[in-house]
């Protein structure tokens, strides 16, 4: 009736339940390298899926704007499909693209890129650079194992009942996965899975352990055991006795420290090295420390930097967000000056250790918050010839706003999300430099993870 008020509950009322499956025709990848199908009329995004596939699939999500789900069947394959490697591949979220061909995954990165870079920086790259790969497997240098111990309530009975959990996060999920191999890791511990997790699970403090942090050097590996408690005095001989018989230097992490001690080798420097060969260098870091994953990658990318910076013996050049020096000290092999600037302390500490082991003395090192004002910086005084960029995920706007400043001839961006990177972009087109090329590396195969670099030059 006309007028009269109408009520409605403050819930919405249950929708219908959705079929376990359902066929469906998948057009194209999203960003994040899932099927992307339309069902009734809805936007659906479905994990395991390819482009041109036909597949039956199981709902894990709805919204009201799209659907979520998984392929459970596969139609009809398309030719890039591949069989992935590991057995844990439908869960895990640690590289969950294996079953697309390793270079039909570089070259969707690079469409990823190419289309990030005209939709939010409206930029069109003249030249495409070659991609950067290696070999697609054993290349992770650095990950973080979680470890959980299932309450009793928590355990359920039947096939596949596990009180102990030891593996990676699940896709979109903050759960555990429960591994018993990991193609994607370093050989020097991936092949040490199953005793590490054995070790777990015989620890009497296993209820108290949080995670392992792995890391990988070219001279040695490292596992580091975060502990909420103490831990016991078997426990701790049981890892030493591991440590010993494996090679493998064992750290240690209460979990009131953000910092963590080593317990065997018992003498010596807390740290393991990598090389960059080209540039006759060798940069030590710690087990906890930010360093580029992927090794083959890593090499490739420094050189390709370094050869698009293009730095002549008397330039000043700026090296932002440079970590523990990955990029400065190479860059200090061919200019007259490199100013390297991080936000963490202590990785600017590991720099200039890094410089003083490699005998470097036109390099400096500053921390700073790069978030902010940089211009009042004693550093920043002089200008710049040619500036290199290292973001984290969320890019480098604030820095990328005051660039102009510093005069620079030549920017290289280097990047780990191309939406910031292409916002970014679009910023310095905006401040007169014009984007003269990109391409992408790839430093997480089997990932939907887009690395990128691109240069610019001002006009």
């Amino acid at each position: 009736m006309a007028g009269k008020p109408r009520f409605f509950s403050p819930k919405k009322k249950p929708q219908k339940p959705l079929p376990a499956k359902a066929g469906a025709q998948v057009e194209k990848f999203s960003h994040d390298m899932r099927g992307i199908a339309r069902v009734g009329g809805k936007t659906v995004f479905i994990d395991n899926a390819l482009p041109g596939e036909s597949v039956a699939f199981k709902y894990s999500a709805r919204r009201s704007r799209y659907d979520e789900g998984a392929a459970v069947e596969i139609l009809q394959p398309s030719a890039d499909r591949c069989q992935p490697r590991c057995p844990h591949v439908d869960l895990c979220g640690g590289c969950a693209v294996q079953h697309l061909q390793p270079a039909v995954q570089v070259a969707e990165k690079q469409k990823i890129l190419l289309d990030q870079l005209a939709r939010f920086g409206d930029l069109q790259v003249p030249e495409i650079l070659p991609p950067l790969v290696a070999e697609p497997f054993g290349y992770r240098r650095k990950g973080r194992i979680g470890i959980r111990e299932m309450k009793k309530g928590e355990v359920k009975k039947g096939k596949g009942a596990r009180e102990l959990v030891f593996g990676f996060r699940r896709k979109r999920s903050n759960d555990l996965t429960d591994i018993g191999e990991c193609h994607v890791l370093h050989p020097a511990i991936a092949d040490h899975i199953p005793a590490l997790k054995r070790l777990v699970a015989e620890s009497v403090g296993r209820a108290h352990f949080s995670q392992l942090e792995v890391a990988v050097g070219d001279d040695a590996a490292a596992v580091v055991l975060r502990h909420l408690k103490p831990l016991a005095d078997a426990d701790r001989e049981r890892w030493l006795s591991f440590a010993e018989a494996t090679g493998i230097h064992l750290y240690l992490q209460p979990g009131d420290a953000n910092t963590a001690h080593r317990i065997w080798p018992a003498v010596g420097e807390e740290r393991l090295h990598y090389e960059l060969p080209e540039f006759d260098l060798a940069l030590a870091f710690h087990p906890l420390d930010f360093i580029q994953v992927n090794s083959a990658i890593n090499r490739q990318m420094v050189s390709r930097a370094v050869e698009l910076l293009d730095p002549q013996p008397g330039e000043r050049v700026l090296d932002l967000f440079c970590g523990l020096g990955n990029f400065t000290l190479p860059l200090a092999r061919r200019a007259g000056e490199v100013v390297g600037v991080e936000g963490e302390g202590a990785l600017t500490q590991r720099g200039i250790d890094n410089a003083a082991r490699n005998g470097l003395d036109n390099v400096q090192f500053h921390a700073a918050d790069l978030t902010r004002d940089i211009l009042s910086h004693s550093w920043a005084g002089g200008g710049f010839d040619r500036i290199l960029l290292d973001p984290p995920r969320s890019g480098a706007l604030e820095v990328v706003r005051q660039s102009a400043r510093f005069g620079a001839k030549k920017i290289v961006y280097v990047s780990c999300n191309p939406a910031t990177l292409a916002r970014d972009a679009g910023e310095l087109a905006a401040l007169g430099y014009r984007p003269v090329g990109a391409g992408v590396m790839d430093m997480f195969p089997h990932t939907s993870h887009v690395e990128a670099m691109a240069v610019f030059e001002r006009t």
